[in-house]
């Protein structure tokens, strides 16, 4: 396994296993981006889809919901993480098919 391939496991481990504010299961719904309902849905899918579209209005709804500053950073990093390893995946595939074609 490649140095890069086990620091991401280990990352992936971490913010989905590790201690942390907010329930595994909900963590691991942001790292999906699914199965979350408002107004963690938008603020979530915002993260993982454009998040130069997140607003403080979708953090303070968050919040109003009554989910911590921290529950919600991890949240958010769990989404971003999340995203980041779909589209590293999707590289990795279109060079691998790449190479074989």
């Amino acid at each position: 396994m490649s140095n890069i391939t086990n620091a991401r496991k280990v990352l992936v481990t971490r913010i989905l296993e590790g201690d942390g504010r907010e329930p595994h299961a909900q963590r691991k719904a942001a790292f999906d981006n699914a199965g979350l309902a408002e107004p963690l849905r938008t603020l979530i899918g915002k993260v993982a889809r454009n998040a130069r579209t997140v607003t403080d209005q979708d953090v303070a709804a968050a919040r109003a919901s009554g989910l911590s500053d921290d529950q919600i950073f991890e949240l958010i990093v769990c989404a971003a993480v999340g995203q980041a390893v779909r589209q590293h995946e999707a590289a990795l595939a279109a060079l691998d098919a790449a190479a074989k074609g």
